[in-house]
């Protein structure tokens, strides 16, 4: 009996409904349908529903809360079922304060817990790290790759992010298919989606490593270009075809005019930006670029896209979601003045020309962030740490007023006036 048919029985007999032969059995289904779908918590989004496998040994735990095509956030913990062997090691580059604990981890990783380490070719040629006796030692058992040359696709089980937001983003960056689990640790600057501290990093990694830790699928968007001569000549030079983690961009780049671009939804036409440019992030981006620019911040567990314009030269253009399932067109206007540039989470600079197109959606490749404690204590923490959100002085209590304590909400200006003549 699947989990839907459970329930119906369940509530027929809570309803003493199933000794009732004169109720028509459709009546009694209907009724009963009435009371779980009143009671029941719906867990249904209208979302892609991502893949759940991540690298060749991670993927989500089957919990019955699944009713449809996505979980409940609150029940996405994650689960090895076979125990990882190869982990990844990203550190943020050009930082000193960053060499000793990677040196750390990867000899840890090696000698305690043996498992296969990769790191980038750049790595093995920092001259700091050459120097340094720790690293000699483990430095021959490490794999090594070259962005954009090696193939990573099923070769790594785990990924470790030692630095800022922007090792996460190289990670994502790397696996433009499905994402391993990312544990992030905080050795960066501002560090907003690196929940994790070094301090006792072994009992951390112990603890993911045994499968006790929360996941947040943070969603990304699939973004294509497509040429007006591609379209016409059908070459077969692919378009270009990226997974964005925070944003894509379309701007003005140097020009001097304003960018006149149509934005469709699902084939609709829904406005034209004109402004400096308009910004398409994930939930996760909405608090980088896009917040800047004024925009709401959302949870990354809420699945939607945020259109957000930069400098619209409209006082009443506002940001805007949309659900996840869309898909977003964004063209230049035939009347703009000059081509528009377009970025994807910073990187991958190009040129849009009348014609071009891009085309957004969210893909079905999310990046599975770990926890360091839930989805929502993380992300409400590093509001309050990095962003400092609703900070202010408190306020008051009246009994505090010194001035206030011997008045009442009847006195008048010039009761207090006199009050303050006899004290004197």
């Amino acid at each position: 009996m699947n989990e839907e048919n459970l329930h119906l029985a369940q509530a027929i007999a809570e309803m003493g409904l199933e000794d009732q032969p004169q109720i028509p059995k459709k009546t009694v289904v209907s009724r009963v349908q009435e009371k779980v779908q009143g009671f029941r918590r719906t867990r249904s989004l209208n979302a892609p529903s991502p893949i759940q496998q991540f690298g060749p040994c991670g993927r989500i735990m089957k919990n019955s809360a699944m009713v449809m095509t996505i979980q409940d956030p609150a029940s996405q913990r994650l689960t090895w079922y076979k125990p990882p062997l190869t982990v990844l090691v990203i550190k943020k580059v050009r930082d000193v304060s960053v060499l000793q604990p990677f040196v750390q981890l990867v000899k840890w990783l090696i000698e305690e817990k043996h498992m296969v380490v990769f790191v980038e070719q750049t790595v093995m040629d920092d001259t700091l790290l050459i120097n340094n006796p720790g690293f000699s030692v483990v430095k021959e058992k490490l794999m090594t790759f070259r962005d954009g040359k090696d193939d990573l696709t099923d070769k790594i089980d785990f990924i470790i992010c030692l630095g800022g937001d922007g090792t996460l983003l190289y990670a994502s960056l790397l696996f433009q298919q499905s994402v391993p689990p990312v544990m992030a640790f905080h050795l960066g600057s501002l560090g907003f989606l690196t929940p994790f501290e070094f301090d006792n990093f072994q009992e951390q990694v112990t603890n993911v490593l045994e499968g006790h830790a929360a996941l947040t699928l943070r969603s990304r968007l699939r973004c294509i270009i497509v040429r007006k001569n591609d379209e016409l000549n059908r070459t077969s030079k692919p378009p270009t075809n990226l997974l964005v983690l925070n944003e894509v961009v379309i701007d003005r780049g140097p020009s001097p005019y304003l960018s006149n671009i149509d934005l469709f939804l699902d084939g609709k036409h829904i406005t034209s930006v004109q402004g400096d440019g308009l910004i398409v992030s994930t939930p996760t981006g909405s608090t980088a670029y896009a917040v800047a620019a004024g925009a709401s911040m959302i949870h990354p567990s809420v699945p939607a896209i945020m259109v957000t314009p930069i400098c619209p030269h409209s006082l009443s253009f506002r940001p805007i979601v949309v659900p996840a399932g869309v898909e977003l067109k964004i063209m230049l206007n035939s009347d703009a003045r000059s081509t528009a540039c377009v970025s994807f989470d910073g990187r991958y600079q190009q040129e849009m020309h009348v014609g071009d197109s891009l085309r957004v959606t969210t893909s079905v490749y999310p990046v599975p962030s770990i926890c360091a404690q839930d989805q929502i204590s993380d992300w409400f923490d590093s509001l309050a740490e990095c962003l400092h959100w609703n900070v202010r002085k408190r306020q008051k209590h009246l009994d505090e007023l010194s001035d206030l304590t011997h008045s009442s909400s009847n006195d008048t200006l010039d009761s207090l006036d006199h009050t303050d003549q006899l004290d004197s």
